[in-house]
């Protein structure tokens, strides 16, 4: 689905974050970018949302070089990026609206978008039916994220991508948080990326996980993860033993 062919980028009058890198991204897959702070993990969401572009080097998505945001991306950021004036059920909503002003124009809008509203079904769906004409300031950090969620699935994505969605969010909240995002990538077929700078989330959400280091990156640090999401994983022996290979693989990055 998507393919990064030798990108190099770097923000003006700094070293560049990476350099003449590649990397791949089948439809269906659920990666973590894991790396500590500063090693371009953000960088690179937004070069696959398109919300920045490549020095050199171009991202495909579908077999088409990326060089804007396309309509079939979804964006969830670490703040939820709800409007504090809005209540939950018109937050939901914003996404179908801005479709609805520009219409299926192909580049807002996908050309085969359906003008249903499937807002009630995903409020529901989530749990926030009774929170609906609430405020973001009203409700808990875990019912912002549900909102911001619930706005992303009714624009019908086919990529997600989430910028450390869960960093803020109590243990407990932030568990059941994960395993709804991945049950819903599953049924809903999405292929998701989520940036983050925790070991444990990686390998309990990523069924493979890209471990950015120093920079610049140049190679794609991949590693394998299948059971991620597999009711028992984070009490078996293989996700101990991928969370410490991946701490060793991170301190050896910062010494």
């Amino acid at each position: 689905m998507i393919r990064l062919s030798s990108i190099t980028f770097g923000y003006s009058h700094a070293s560049p974050l990476f350099q003449n890198f590649n990397w791949e991204i089948e439809r269906g897959e659920t990666w973590a970018i894991l790396g500590s702070s500063g090693c371009g993990k953000t960088t690179l969401l937004y070069l696959l949302a398109g919300l920045r572009a490549a020095n050199a080097g171009q991202i495909f998505v579908d077999g088409e070089s990326l060089t804007r945001p396309r309509p079939r991306t979804g964006l969830i950021l670490q703040d939820y990026g709800l409007l504090p004036w809005a209540t939950v059920r018109e937050n939901a909503e914003l996404g179908l609206r801005v479709r609805g002003f520009y219409g299926p124009d192909g580049k807002h809008t996908p050309k085969d978008f359906q003008t249903e509203n499937r807002v009630p079904y995903w409020l529901e769906r989530l749990g926030l039916a009774e929170v609906a004409d609430k405020f973001p300031s009203q409700i808990s950090g875990g019912q912002r994220q549900r909102t911001a969620i619930t706005r992303t699935l009714a624009v019908s994505p086919d990529l997600l991508l989430m910028d450390e969605p869960f960093s803020s969010l109590d243990a407990i909240t932030r568990e059941d948080l994960q395993n709804l995002t991945l049950s819903l990538c599953e049924e809903q077929r999405l292929t998701l990326v989520i940036v983050t700078h925790a070991i444990e989330e990686a390998a309990s959400l990523g069924r493979k996980i890209l471990l950015l280091g120093d920079t610049p990156n140049r190679q794609a640090r991949v590693f394998e993860n299948p059971n991620a999401g597999v009711e028992g994983h984070r009490n078996s022996r293989e996700y101990r033993e991928l969370c410490e290979l991946l701490w060793r693989e991170m301190r050896n990055e910062t010494e």
